[in-house]
């Protein structure tokens, strides 16, 4: 019997039509990577997600959106991650928001106060407006 995947990350960076960048904002500013999260954050798998945020933070993106869309389960260890980058991020001008959380991983971060700590929306596009609010 073939194993299941328990979980997966991959990274894409969103594009923006040359209409959507606004005058004076350099393409380069609006770089957004998004990283989509699937199956279970936990101990075992949370290296994965904090390998992709230091790929990130080493090739100097720090506008991150992270999409919960497909996350059926988050553990302490997975909360941790993003705790372990959020400073550092911030720091250098960019930020990590949250998007599309299932209703049982959003109420693990809203149990732990992570909705004051983080931008928590309900869509990616939302996220993606909220980044480009900043640089306009």
């Amino acid at each position: 019997m073939p194993e299941t995947k328990r979980f997966s990350i991959h990274q894409s960076e969103i594009k923006f039509p040359q209409a959507s960048v606004h005058p004076g904002i350099h393409k380069e500013e609006l770089k957004i990577d998004c990283l989509y999260l699937s199956g279970e954050l936990d101990a075992h798998t949370a290296p994965q997600l904090e390998s992709a945020f230091l790929q990130l933070i080493s090739q100097g993106r720090k506008k991150i959106i992270v999409n919960f869309g497909e996350l059926n389960y988050i553990s302490s260890a997975g909360l941790g991650v993003f705790m372990a980058f959020i400073e550092e991020i911030r720091e250098s001008g960019g930020d990590i928001k949250l998007a599309n959380m299932q209703p049982k991983v959003y109420s693990v971060f809203d149990l732990l106060g992570f909705p004051i700590l983080f931008d928590i929306v309900d869509d990616e596009k939302i996220a993606v407006e909220k980044f480009n609010l900043v640089n306009s």
